[in-house]
């Protein structure tokens, strides 16, 4: 038979009633940062993959503008700006901002991806003055004969220097260019990639 007084029974009613409603409060927090903690990693993740989308679609931009390179060397047509097709025949005074979005008033957009990414590219010769020859003498009356290398000619007597601007060495003579190619993707996701290539004058 139980002794406890009446009293005391009375006493106990609602403690557990008080605690089960902590533990629950305590779990429902736990819950809440846990899918808090969920979404924050799947945010990270989906923003890493158009990162890297935007990435492969710069490629977009580095061959349109190479193919264009290709398609007017050989003559004079790489001496002077052209600005409609994006391209600069001397490099920048100061290196640009190219998160800037007014940076890339002058480039040349291309048609966006299946993923909703748009390239656009922007050329520049690493010639110090433009519409100059690669050997020419800019107006300040500097030689212009940092942009260019010259490979040695097919026979071998010439010499093997790849030094810049080697003039002595006879053979076919390539220019240093400058691809920027910037892709603006979904969620507003930016990438800048540039590329030096030397194509024969």
């Amino acid at each position: 038979m139980n002794s406890r007084p009446i009293g005391f029974r009375r006493a106990q009613r609602g403690v557990v009633l008080f605690i089960a409603m902590i533990v629950l409060v305590a779990m429902s927090l736990a819950g809440i940062a846990m899918i808090r903690s969920v979404d924050t990693t799947l945010g990270i993740a989906g923003n890493m993959a158009f990162r890297q989308s935007t990435l492969q679609s710069g490629d977009q931009g580095v061959n349109a503008a190479y193919t264009w390179l290709l398609a007017n060397s050989g003559g004079t047509t790489l001496q002077n700006d052209n600005a409609v097709s994006g391209y600069y025949s001397s490099r920048p005074g100061s290196e640009p901002n190219w998160y800037d979005p007014n940076v890339w008033t002058g480039a040349v957009t291309l048609a966006p991806d299946a993923s909703g990414n748009t390239p656009r590219y922007i050329i520049h010769r690493m010639c110090n003055c433009s519409a100059t020859p690669y050997n020419g003498t800019c107006q300040d009356g500097i030689n212009q004969n940092s942009c260019a290398t010259f490979t040695p000619s097919t026979g071998g007597a010439a010499g093997g220097s790849m030094q810049v601007g080697a003039s002595q060495f006879v053979g076919a003579t390539q220019v240093y260019y400058r691809i920027t190619s910037r892709v603006d993707g979904p969620r507003n996701t930016t990438s800048v990639i540039q590329v030096t290539i030397l194509v024969q004058a």
